[in-house]
């Protein structure tokens, strides 16, 4: 006699009840003695073999179960770990960090913070700013340079030593070696107004003073 490996009339007859509101196909230790049971004395004696399609099903209701187990233990753990960044973050208010960019917002302090990557020894390292028109206002040279992040406190003013209005502006720092002129990665410092949660836990981004929302993933250095 043939029968489905899963029957339903099967299931009614054995007395086991399904959870509507749980996920389906997932069987207890109990259900499963029954529906082995049930399998092995109703199959065809001429076809044995399609009792392993059973234990095939059987075998995937587990493997579903165990999966949404899995996943459910991975989603509590990433809230846990998103509610811990999002304290964390919170107390960066007020704060000032280090994040990567080569714009920086001349404001009431008179002056921008900047630190530059060399990834080697120099001799002559020079930072030239730009205002928003791309005009060259401040050319620093600041000399030789051990390898590693190299801090620069521009004061805003210009080459004339006139202060500068307040406003963006850029800063790019250049490492000469032998013949050949290196751009480098430049780092702002800013300081941190806010904080904003994404939905669903989508990440936090700190709202910089003169940079907007950053992720808090992108910040370099907490000053």
């Amino acid at each position: 006699m043939d029968i489905n490996p899963i029957d339903q009339g099967l299931i009614e007859q054995l007395g086991i009840q399904k959870q509507e509101a749980a996920p389906s196909d997932k069987l207890g230790q109990g259900d499963f003695m029954k529906l082995m049971t049930a399998q092995l004395n109703n199959q065809d004696p001429m076809k044995p073999m399609e009792g392993g399609e059973f234990f095939n099903q059987i075998a995937q209701f587990s493997t579903v179960s165990g999966i949404q187990e899995l996943q459910s233990s991975f989603d509590k753990v990433a809230n846990a770990m998103f509610s811990s960044q999002a304290l964390q973050a919170s107390g960066m208010v007020g704060r000032t960090v280090m994040v990567p960019s080569d714009r920086g917002a001349l404001g009431d302090a008179g002056s921008v913070t900047a630190a530059f990557d060399v990834p080697a020894a120099t001799n002559d390292l020079q930072v030239n700013i730009y205002d928003v028109s791309g005009q060259l206002v401040r050319t620093a040279n600041l000399g030789a340079s051990n390898a590693g992040s190299t801090t620069y406190n521009w004061d805003g003013r210009g080459n004339d030593g006139s202060q500068l209005p307040q406003g963006q502006y850029i800063l790019k720092a250049q490492a000469k070696y032998d013949d050949e002129t290196l751009a480098l990665e430049s780092y702002i410092a800013e300081k941190v107004e806010s904080v904003s949660i994404g939905n669903n836990g989508a990440g936090v981004t700190l709202n910089l003073a003169g940079q907007g929302p950053v992720s808090l993933g992108s910040i370099k250095q907490i000053m």
